[in-house]
């Protein structure tokens, strides 16, 4: 009996679906914080212009491709032509351009008889249609009619409707689909909202012919008025949070939620040196935090830039050929580059209670860059034997502690535990206000 799997981030297609300025990046790109970070992640793409959508959901599914199947409200009818089998790079690419990231930057000499030569240059690291069947109407036992099947690359596809949950439950599971508890209630919400349901499976002989080894993004392209994402059959069998990472490519502008916050992560603060080799663990315990303090209630904005360009670039922007395959079609023909496209990256961790509504989205008129960004800063290692390098090496312990105070205000860690990696006395604040004037500390006890 197939498992249905009710993945969050496909369970999804009911009609889908303080900032900084762009200026010009003279440091380094050094990390940056993709999906990989997270656990149980589930990836959408949706361009959206005007009441028409492309979608495209990626697969993480882990197992015995018999027992995959999944189950996926759609707002309407699906001809063949609109289904479509996407390549996963297509993703993968956006994932890596739109991602948080970590820039470093390193101080110029402080005395002016250097500057001339104080030269920094920055750079950047690293970053087949099946066979389709006719379209049918076959009632079915319990008010479920077929109404289309399909075969789209390695997946067979049904377009359902039903009259009654409890109908299309018993339907799915005298088919061999293995329903998980509760999805009666949710399934009924979709079927009273007039809405049917793509059903896909593996077709092993199919996919053992292409010859990939995991399974492929599937896309759907359709006309509705509404844009959101139908999140709460997802977490019908979901064990404990999910994350959501939903990349929105508009003509312009940026895309929000308007049924929950949508919040813009902390950016452009200054962390200590050390977690360039931490990044990862600094940004899930940035994450986590920002998750807390607004009790799981808000979708949190990552990214936010028009796709014909970035500053600075934790990948390529995606060419104009990359976008109209990910379903960009307002684009002119041929590859001229890949301007016309606004991403916005959002990111949520949700359950059941906290997010009890579909996500409902809308396209604003706000193109103003943004982005996760999170600065290294390291000091001068030279000779600053003039006025303003004196002055410059007694401000460092002061940034450094601040460094510090930041680190342990965005990620909740100890802050002792912080100076202590930085290799700062617990008392740091105290020596680096110690330090700040011209004459030793005691001097200024004792005016007499």
């Amino acid at each position: 009996m197939k498992r249905v799997t009710l993945i969050a981030a496909l369970a999804v297609l009911a009609a889908l679906l303080p900032v900084r300025a762009a200026h010009a990046f003279c440091g380094f790109y050094v990390a940056k914080a993709d999906t990989k970070l997270f656990n149980q992640a589930s990836q959408v793409v949706l361009v959206r212009d005007g009441d028409r959508t492309v979608m495209t959901m990626a697969n993480d599914f882990q197992g015995d491709l018999k027992e995959f199947a999944m189950v996926i409200p759609v707002p309407t009818f699906l001809e063949r032509g609109q289904i479509h089998v996407a390549d996963k790079g297509l993703i993968d690419h956006l994932d890596a351009y739109s991602s948080p990231r970590l820039a470093e930057f390193f101080d110029a000499d402080p005395c002016p008889r250097y500057m001339e030569d104080a030269r920094a240059e920055g750079g950047v690291v690293g970053g087949a249609p099946g066979a389709a069947a006719q379209p049918m109407e076959i009632p079915k036992p319990h008010g479920v009619t077929v109404e289309a099947t399909y075969t789209v690359g390695e997946y067979d596809i049904l377009i359902l409707s039903a009259k009654e949950s409890d109908g299309l439950e018993a339907w799915l599971t005298e088919n061999g689909y293995r329903i998980p508890a509760g999805a009666s209630r949710v399934l009924g919400s979709y079927i009273k909202q007039g809405m049917r349901f793509f059903v896909a499976k593996v077709n092993l002989k199919e996919q053992a012919k292409l010859g990939f080894a995991s399974l492929r993004p599937l896309q759907v392209a359709y006309t509705s008025p509404k844009f959101m994402l139908p999140i709460r059959l997802g977490m019908v069998n979901a064990n404990g949070t999910q994350e959501l990472f939903v990349y929105a490519l508009t003509r312009g502008g940026r895309v929000e939620t308007t049924n929950y916050r949508t919040v813009k992560l902390p950016s452009d603060k200054d962390v200590p040196l050390f977690v360039r080799a931490e990044f990862g663990d600094f940004y899930k315990a940035m994450f986590g935090r920002q998750v807390r303090r607004e009790d799981m209630r808000a979708v949190f904005l990552e990214y936010a830039w028009d796709m014909s360009s970035c500053d600075p670039c934790a990948a390529e922007p995606l060419s104009g050929e990359e976008l109209r395959k990910l379903g960009v079609f307002w684009l002119d023909g041929g590859d001229a580059g890949s301007g016309g496209a606004f991403v916005s990256r959002l990111h949520l961790r949700y359950d059941a209670a906290h997010f009890p509504e579909d996500l409902v989205f809308q396209q604003t008129a706000d193109t103003e860059s943004f982005q996760g960004r999170y600065v290294l800063h390291h000091p001068w290692k030279g000779r600053a034997e003039c006025v303003q390098g004196r002055a410059y090496r007694r401000g460092l312990p002061k940034r450094r502690e601040a460094e510090a105070v930041s680190l342990a205000a965005l990620t909740g860690w100890d802050v002792n535990a912080i100076r202590a990696k930085m290799k700062l006395p617990k008392t740091a604040h105290a020596s680096a206000d110690a330090t700040a004037g011209d004459e030793p500390w005691w001097k200024a006890i004792w005016k007499d």
